[in-house]
């Protein structure tokens, strides 16, 4: 029997997806959980309408990403922090530092998505990549300097 997934089902398929499994299966676990529906044409009509629509959105976020990635590359950013010795800081500087630096420029994202591999420990100059999209990553400059 064919059956098109409503929410990921582990080891079947995600959301959104055709595929093949036994009646009872279908009949007895993802049809009463609502996790799927029988793929008539008009359920398969209107599953092509929405890959269309996820597709257009998709592009149009990557625009989007591709155009903040242009401002974010040329973009230069500067914490100050307090320091134990020369270049030792007291503590650290995390993500959440990062954008709350960047909010009172007037740009805005997301925590997650600053991929520090581990927080900044030291002044000096560091490229902190930056994932808009998961096809686009824009690296910003960041300078730490002495408060």
């Amino acid at each position: 029997m064919e059956v098109i997934l409503k929410k990921d089902v582990s080891s079947i398929g995600k959301a959104g997806t055709l595929v093949k499994v036994k009646e009872g299966f279908a009949r007895n676990f993802l049809f009463p959980q609502h996790l799927a529906e029988v793929a008539t044409p008009a359920a398969l009509k209107k599953l092509e309408q929405e890959r269309l629509l996820r597709l257009a959105l998709s592009e149009k976020l990557k625009k989007e990403a591709a155009a903040a990635k242009e401002r974010l590359d040329n973009f230069s950013l500067t914490i100050s922090a307090l320091t134990q010795s020369e270049e030792k800081l007291y503590g650290s500087i995390q993500a959440q530092e990062i954008v709350a630096a960047l909010e009172t420029e007037g740009i805005v994202i997301e925590k997650n998505a600053i991929e520090l591999v581990e927080p900044i420990k030291a002044l000096g100059i560091y490229e902190i990549p930056v994932k808009l999209h998961p096809e686009v990553t824009a690296k910003v400059k960041l300078w730490v300097v002495k408060k």
